[in-house]
């Protein structure tokens, strides 16, 4: 089954494939053990889904077919115990599968059966199976109002109540939640679910169960076991400036499909954890809430190193770095403040309206938290450099980014530095940043001028906790979204951190424009042109087909990574506005923008009432070029907007005269009949004898259907 035939994955457009509006996944159980002999990550991932029709709303309100009550439990001491005695390795328990594989019997085993679809390439699945739930005891102790199969009820029915309950447990309750993640995550398969169908294609990984017709009847926990091929496209096997062998994972141009099987589209907002098994010799850092402490793995040289987060947030934003650096090489540093007394404080009027999750914009503890603790990693080749550049910078950078935005979305930040064949100056994930070498100085006294790169390089990579992870783009093509508001803040927080006067801001400010105009006009003159779109969907943006599935324009163009226009048209954009409204305001604007979106993703289309607002705007202005009104007609396709927009639409062109959409003006007068009256005082005042005779051709075709007390007001100013 293919379920979106329309999407050619031979193109330049990138498919995501996940049927995100049929089901999502609500949070990721990782177990993985990194083997540099063979460049294979192998083990098992678990995800918790949750239909998304008829079991609750999008927004998490109403629920049909199942209730949640929770029940406050002390500690969860039995919990811990029950966790060591399912230690099971997933290897053993995914060892004997068969492997279902075969396009041949995938295809005439379909009954009409529901499929789930995840986002897959290059990787080895071995096995994919339900997981029992109801084999843990934690869950009958926490959730007793649901059904077992020690009460005689087998149906699938205490299974997805159990993990409904278990996926809508509140914040406050995230440590339980957690820990009963991991123990379901460690249950044995469900004895009357069996091995459940699945076939790979190039792009995704499918599985259906016999019988089950729809999201809600599909299994709610699923164990997929799996490796990774070693050229995998989502993980790089190199080795570091110190020649040793290390692996992280590329965040593009697929992100983490060839990483773990998940949903790519943004909108499948997820949590995860993780249990990381490397060697022993090995430093293991992800995106994650808490530093870890490693701890030895039995009797073998590894050690396993397990993460967390609570934000739900995209699985493209997953990231993880494996490597062997010397424990001098591991710069730690953590700094934070002293205990602050806030009961003088008063309360800023924050207010979420994202999902529950342990937010960190409405925890006082974090609202002067100027400098998160942070580590920076670097090969011993290049230590002095990091230490002499990124360590001595990003307190600085951090609190000045917390002077312009506010609290720090994330906990904690781990830097760094990586391969020299990495192809960015920097990546920005949840807790942890990639740096290239690229940006270091050696950071000798008298050389502060050298450090500029490295500084708004980090400035550059620490504004994407604000946008780009916090706040999200919904379209992967509104790239601007994210890289044009951080070129923007780069040069706002860097100034900051550098503490500059007045003009020598305005001063860098200029230069960094002008040196950043040259780099675009370049580009413009010698790229492709459908390359140099800011927003390359336009008029599709955020648009997705029937089952969630959609594709990201430009994303496999070979050509693409090498372009700015996102990074730049965006920029200029925002600088254009700052200077309208002042740097100032433009500051709070980002500040209010920050309250009121973190947790969202967002699209940079306007609405219909932006609209109206911007066509009013333009009404007031006492000359607008052809070339600007066609270029706002194109933009916007005003004709096809509600009839608010196209009333302003209409008044603009009549009062300017642009005889190319005199059309849209006749259109308006003849079926939108009851906003009209006006317009055709508009079109006769102007004198204009063209403008007079569309008004009274228009008038001659709708006069016999018209209102009569309409008719009689036009009539005066028309006749």
């Amino acid at each position: 089954m293919d379920p979106d035939g329309d999407l050619n994955p031979d193109t330049d457009d990138l498919p995501l494939r996940a049927n995100t509006n049929h089901i999502l996944v609500k949070h990721y159980v990782l177990d993985l053990t990194v083997h540099f002999d063979s460049k294979v990550i192998s083990g098992s991932i678990v995800l918790f889904l949750e239909p998304r029709s008829g079991v609750r709303t999008e927004a998490g309100g109403s629920q049909d077919g199942f209730t949640s009550r929770y029940q406050e439990v002390d500690a969860l001491e039995d919990d811990k115990k029950e966790l060591e005695t399912t230690t099971t390795k997933v290897e053993k328990m995914c060892g004997d599968a068969e492997s279902i594989q075969s396009s041949s019997l995938w295809h005439t085993t379909s009954g009409g059966e529901f499929t789930l679809v995840l986002d897959c390439c290059d990787l080895d699945v071995s096995k994919v199976e339900e997981v029992d739930v109801t084999s843990v005891e934690a869950m009958l102790s926490r959730f007793p109002e649901v059904p077992s199969k020690k009460s005689g009820d087998v149906s699938r029915k205490p299974q997805a109540a159990f993990i409904q309950n278990l996926i809508s447990m509140p914040s406050s309750q995230w440590r339980q939640q957690h820990q009963l993640f991991s123990l379901c995550s460690r249950a044995p398969g469900a004895q009357n679910g069996s091995t459940l169908q699945f076939h790979r294609d190039r792009w995704s990984l499918q599985v259906r169960k016999n019988g089950v017709t729809s999201p809600q009847e599909f299994p709610c926990a699923l164990r997929i076991c799996y490796e990774t091929k070693p050229a995998g496209g989502s993980v790089r096997w190199t080795k570091d400036q110190d020649n040793r062998v290390c692996v992280y994972t590329a965040g593009s141009p697929i992100n983490n499909r060839a990483l773990f099987p998940c949903q790519e589209p943004p909108v499948a907002m997820s949590t995860w954890q993780a249990t990381v098994r490397a060697p022993s010799e090995c430093v293991v850092l992800m995106s994650g809430e808490e530093q870890p402490v490693p701890a030895e793995d039995g009797d073998t040289h590894f050690l396993t190193w397990n993460y967390y987060v609570t934000m739900p947030m995209p699985a493209s934003t997953f990231t993880l770095a494996v490597g062997p650096p010397p424990l001098q090489t591991v710069i730690n540093l953590s700094l934070g403040l002293s205990v602050t007394d806030y009961s003088g404080m008063v309360d800023d009027g924050i207010s979420c309206s994202h999902g529950d999750y342990p937010c960190r914009f409405t925890e006082r503890s974090a609202w002067s938290q100027r400098v998160i603790p942070h580590r920076v990693f670097s090969p011993a080749c290049i230590l002095q450099k990091a230490q002499m550049g990124v360590l001595k910078l990003l307190p600085q950078c951090l609190a000045a980014a917390h002077a312009v935005l506010g609290v720090h979305p994330f906990p904690r930040l781990d830097v760094l530095i990586v391969p020299a064949g990495f192809s960015s100056l920097g990546m920005a994930s949840p807790h942890i940043i990639f740096l290239s070498q690229s940006v270091l100085s050696d950071g000798s006294p008298g050389s502060e001028e050298s450090l500029s790169l490295c500084g708004s390089r980090i400035c550059h990579e620490i504004s994407h906790s604000w946008f780009g992870l916090v706040i999200g783009a919904r379209d992967w093509t509104e790239e601007w979204i994210s890289e044009g508001f951080a070129t923007c803040l780069e040069d706002i927080i860097w100034a900051q951190a550098q503490q500059l006067s007045l003009e020598e801001k305005t001063e860098q400010f200029d230069l960094k424009a002008l040196l950043r105009w040259r780099r675009l006009s370049d580009e413009l003159q010698n790229s492709k042109e459908e390359l140099q779109i800011l927003r390359p969907n336009m008029e599709k943006t955020g648009q997705v087909s029937e089952s969630g599935s959609s594709t990201v324009k430009h994303a496999l163009n070979p050509e693409k990574p090498f372009m700015q226009v996102h990074y730049l048209k965006g920029y200029f954009l925002l600088r254009f506005l700052a200077s309208q409204v002042g740097e100032q305001q433009f500051i709070e604007f980002f500040q209010l923008f920050v309250k009121k979106y973190h947790g969202h993703l967002i699209l940079s289309q306007l609405t219909s009432d932006q609209l109206v607002m911007l066509l009013e705007l333009l009404l007031e202005e006492s000359e607008l070029s052809v070339a600007s009104l066609r270029a706002l007609q194109r933009t916007y396709s005003l004709q096809n907007q509600d009839a608010e927009v196209r009333h302003r639409w209409c008044e603009l062109v009549v009062k300017h005269a642009y005889t190319q959409a005199y059309r849209d003006v006749e259109h308006f007068l003849i079926h939108d009949q009851a906003m009209g009256v006006y317009l055709y005082g508009e079109l006769m005042v102007q004198e204009d004898p063209e403008q007079q005779a569309l008004a009274r051709h228009c008038l001659s075709l709708v006069q016999e259907e018209m209102d009569q007390s309409a008719r009689r007001v036009v009539e005066e100013m028309v006749l």
